[in-house]
């Protein structure tokens, strides 16, 4: 049996880890290519081996691990390089979500779901049976991105490195608002599901 395999988006800070969190609960396979993302440039991995290599070692921390808030810093300012570490990224994370879709074949899962930020912006649509888009007002965005002290020039820069939110709601299947509660998103994920 094949499953049906659901891709979530939506902008930085609306709510995609929250709905992620939300439908493992219930029992759906869910992959996050963010949890990936981080997997593939841990230490001693081929990942990190390649940015050392085309970045410098200053972007290591003291035990040899990749100091993220650093390479966040620069890449959100500087277009080309973000362009050169996804290069070195998200070849790595595809093989990983696609791996696990294969692992919910071979398991015989009716439904998966793999939460991807750029998933339109890397034109990923058409590897989805449906895609669906979480999204919120821009104020509890920034209220969110402030929550994980960011400054307002870092939420600027990471939302301008998305797709406008406008744009992902009118290109998904489905949109799930969340400003309330989560019982609310759940709700409306599970009228999408049945």
């Amino acid at each position: 049996m094949k499953p049906r395999v659901l891709g979530l988006t939506g902008g930085v800070g609306m709510g995609k880890s929250t709905a992620a969190r939300l439908l493992k609960k219930a029992g759906l396979p869910v992959v996050d290519t963010d949890d990936l993302a981080r997997e593939v440039v841990e230490s001693g991995t081929e990942g990190l081996a390649e940015i050392v290599n085309g970045f410098g070692e200053g972007f290591l921390k003291v035990d040899g691990s990749l100091d993220r808030d650093k390479m966040a810093s620069m890449v959100f300012q500087d277009e080309a390089a973000r362009k050169r570490l996804e290069a070195i990224i998200h070849p790595r994370v595809r093989d990983g979500w696609e791996n696990r879709i294969e692992q919910w074949r071979e398991q015989k899962r009716p439904v998966g779901m793999v939460v991807i930020p750029l998933l339109f912006e890397v034109g990923l649509q058409d590897s989805f049976d449906v895609v669906l888009c979480v999204t919120c007002t821009a104020n509890t965005q920034r209220a969110r991105l402030r929550e994980r002290n960011w400054d307002d020039a870092q939420i600027t820069a990471r939302i301008a490195a998305q797709m406008d939110i406008a744009q992902k709601m009118g290109l998904a299947d489905y949109v799930l608002w969340n400003e309330g509660a989560p019982e609310l998103l759940m709700d409306q994920m599970k009228e999408i599901l049945s």
